[in-house]
Order: structure tokens, then C-alpha cells, then sequence
């Protein structure tokens, strides 16, 4: 009896309360509750700037219109993750992100387009399986993390001959390459994610077949394709999501698969399956298609080539002004556009204080890569211009308080 009248009791004053409407609570990190520099920008949606290297900044008006067709792609009923990739509606994704990419790169009638799985680290066993035979010599020019960890995955298959090594900070001289007369191809990386090492132009290699990995500068600047025997990219840089490499591949190179060579990793397979042997990343493949779209309509890649200089120049010159108080690894002949890793060498041990303070004015993942230390920026096409202009301010200012 006692405890039914202490329920009705409850009861009672449960119901005398006003009504309060449930809103959800938002948990917000102190450290994002700090005063942002003075020049900080409100984004959409209450975004942050984001400098990660990958996965990496996607722009905000291809992510409103994805918003718009995850539940109900264009009428039919289904999401885009949903649909069988069978069907014709995403049929006509992948075709017109094929189409729209070889407008954007003027890609040759001869050239296969492919939409693969694994990430660019697949295509370091399947270039030697799919080029090359057991005993046969291939070129390596390593430049950084990247093309070392190409060179030494080739190493199981075939005889690598290091034709040029980098301090990964700079681009040794093609002209200085040791090439071997008999080599099967050529293997660079254009742009070196960790050091911000990039190539500005095409290396002559004499004919020989001419790889590629450009994961993580692909489509920011015109290249002229039929230099190269097969140009590769992670799209989860400066593409799309994660989840999908795209190959571009001569047509002769395609059908010389090892034997032992596992039928994934067959670049003829996936060619006679216009990219659909297994199911493919439909969502990354959508995005990427709207991110084509995107910069089609938006000038091409000569004028994101402009844009992407004017938003480098922003930070070196940020970098160059502050009177040594940051510093630039690189050889400014081969800086990268995509990636700018920057230090503090008189006060290293300024450095979290700065990464910490930026993350309080909104711009995130400016940490540099575990195996350098430091600050890296990665500027790809996707990060506007007011984000790199809001960093390079608060690099004065956070310089101004702390020079000695």
C-alpha cells in the first residue's frame, strides 16, 4: 500500500511539470569552444576546414545533392547504395562518370577507364603481375613513402632497378636517371602525399612505358594521358570517397596477365567487365561522377590548375613571411600544391600548441604524417580558397605571439 501511494505520488508531480520539449543534446568538445581568429569563416552546415590528407575534403554542394539521393535517387525509388549494379540506373552512373572523366582529361580512344577496389596499394602487385614477367626489369624513381613502398612490393615479382632516389624533399634530375635499356616500364609517384614532393612536369623516360601513381594530385591540373602507359589514382584524396582507385590503361597493356596471378588482378577481366566483374564501390563511384561533373562545369582543369596555385602560393608565402618562424622542407621547385608540410624548427615543441589552437578556430587535421612530425596541410581541390586564407592567418598570428 505504502508503495502504490508513492507511485501516485510521482505520478502527480510529473504531471504538474510543464511540458519540455526533447531536443537532442549535441556533446561539443571544449576544445572547439575557444574564440576563432578574427578572419574565421562560418561554413555550411557547421562544417570545419578540413586539411586531412585522406580521406579528404569533398565539396559541400556535391555532398548536399548526394544528401539529396541517398534515400531516392532521381525518382527511382531507391537509394544509390541500394540499386543492383546490373541495373540500368546505375549503369548509367558509371558511364557518365566514365564520359565526363575522359572530357575532363582528354583521355585517348585507346585508353581503357576503370573503377577498381584494393586502393592504390593494389595496383603496386598488379602493374608488375599485368607488365611484366619473372625475371624481367623494371624502373623504379623514388621520390618518398609512396614510391618506396611501390619499388619494394614490385621486388616479389620481378628484378627492380632503382633508377633515382630522392632525399624526400626534392626530384632528382631526370636527366641523372640511371633507366636500364631492357626495363619493362617506368614507375614514379607524381605527387608524394607525406612529404609534399609533386613532379611539374611529364619525365622524358625515351620511350619506354611511362606509370604513374597520382592519387593524390589526380585531376588537379591537365596531364597529358598518352605519355603514360597507365596512370593510377585512390580516389579518397582529391576524387571521392574511399573505396575506389581509377585506372587509365593503353589498351596493348591490357591481356598479359601472369598465370599465378590472382583473376582480381587481372586488368583484362575488368576491362571485358566495363569495371563490373564483382560488385563495384557504387557509392564512390557515384560521388566521384558528381566531383567530374562538378569541375567540367566549372571550367576544367586549366582553371583548377589556377585556383590550385593561388591557394599553394597562400601558405608558402605565409611560410616564407614569418621571418623563419616556419620552415618548408621542400625544394620550392617541387613543392606540392596538394600538400603542404610545414614546421616550427626554432620552438619544435610549439608545434601541438599550434595544432591544438587550430583545431579550437576550426581547422582540423593539420598534423603532420607520424613518420615526419610537423604540420601538413592538405589543400586539395575541394578546400575553397577563405579555408587556406584562414590558415594562413592564424599562422601570423600564432607567429607574432610566440616569435622570440
Amino acid at each position: 500500500m505504502q508503495l502504490q501511494q508513492q507511485a501516485k505520488a510521482a505520478a502527480g508531480r510529473r504531471a504538474a511539470r510543464p511540458a519540455v520539449s526533447r531536443i537532442p543534446v549535441v556533446r561539443v568538445q571544449a576544445t572547439l569552444a575557444a574564440p576563432a581568429p578574427s578572419s574565421a569563416t562560418v561554413q555550411p552546415h557547421g562544417r570545419v576546414f578540413n586539411f586531412s590528407a585522406g580521406p579528404a575534403i569533398l565539396p559541400v554542394d556535391v555532398l548536399e545533392r548526394a544528401q539529396a539521393d541517398l534515400v531516392n535517387w532521381q525518382g527511382s525509388g531507391m537509394s544509390i547504395m541500394e540499386m543492383s549494379h546490373r541495373g540500368k540506373e546505375f549503369e548509367s552512373v558509371i558511364q557518365k562518370a566514365e564520359a565526363d572523366l575522359r572530357a575532363l582529361l582528354n583521355i585517348p580512344a585507346n585508353y581503357k577507364v576503370l573503377f577498381l577496389q584494393g586502393g592504390a596499394s593494389t595496383q603496386f602487385s598488379m602493374i608488375p603481375l599485368n607488365l611484366a614477367k619473372a625475371g624481367d626489369t623494371v624502373d623504379y624513381v623514388v621520390t618518398g613513402a609512396w614510391s618506396k613502398k611501390a619499388m619494394e612490393e614490385a621486388k616479389k615479382y620481378c628484378n627492380v632497378n632503382v633508377a633515382a632516389k630522392g632525399d624526400n624533399k626534392s626530384v632528382p634530375d631526370p636527366a641523372t636517371w640511371k633507366l636500364s635499356a631492357d626495363s619493362r616500364y617506368v614507375h614514379y609517384c607524381d605527387n608524394e602525399t607525406i612529404g609534399g614532393v609533386e613532379f611539374k612536369s611529364t619525365p622524358d623516360v625515351g620511350g619506354r612505358i611511362l606509370i604513374s601513381d597520382m592519387s593524390s594530385n589526380f585531376i588537379s591540373k591537365p596531364v597529358d594521358v598518352s605519355k603514360y602507359g597507365v596512370i593510377y589514382a585512390g580516389a579518397q584524396k582529391n576524387v571521392g570517397p574511399a573505396g575506389v582507385t581509377i585506372v587509365i590503361i593503353r589498351e596493348d597493356l591490357v591481356g598479359h596477365v601472369r598465370p599465378e596471378a590472382p583473376t582480381m588482378l587481372d586488368y583484362k577481366i575488368h576491362v571485358e567487365n566495363d569495371s563490373m566483374y564483382n560488385t563495384p564501390p557504387c557509392w564512390s563511384i557515384y560521388i566521384c561522377g558528381l566531383v567530374f561533373e562538378k569541375l567540367l562545369k566549372a571550367g576544367g582543369l586549366e582553371a583548377q590548375l589556377e585556383l590550385n596555385e593561388k591557394k599553394a602560393a597562400i601558405l608558402y608565402d605565409a611560410i616564407a613571411s614569418s621571418n623563419g618562424f616556419y620552415n618548408s622542407p621542400v625544394d620550392p621547385a617541387v613543392r606540392s600544391l596538394m600538400n603542404v608540410p610545414f614546421t616550427i624548427p626554432s620552438q619544435p615543441d610549439l608545434e601541438k600548441a599550434f595544432i591544438k589552437e587550430a583545431e579550437k578556430a576550426g581547422m582540423l587535421q593539420l598534423k603532420g604524417h607520424r613518420s615526419v612530425g610537423g604540420m601538413r596541410a592538405s589543400i586539395y581541390n575541394a578546400m575553397p580558397i577563405e579555408g587556406v586564407q584562414q590558415l594562413a592567418t592564424f599562422m601570423k598570428e600564432f607567429a607574432a605571439k610566440h616569435a622570440k
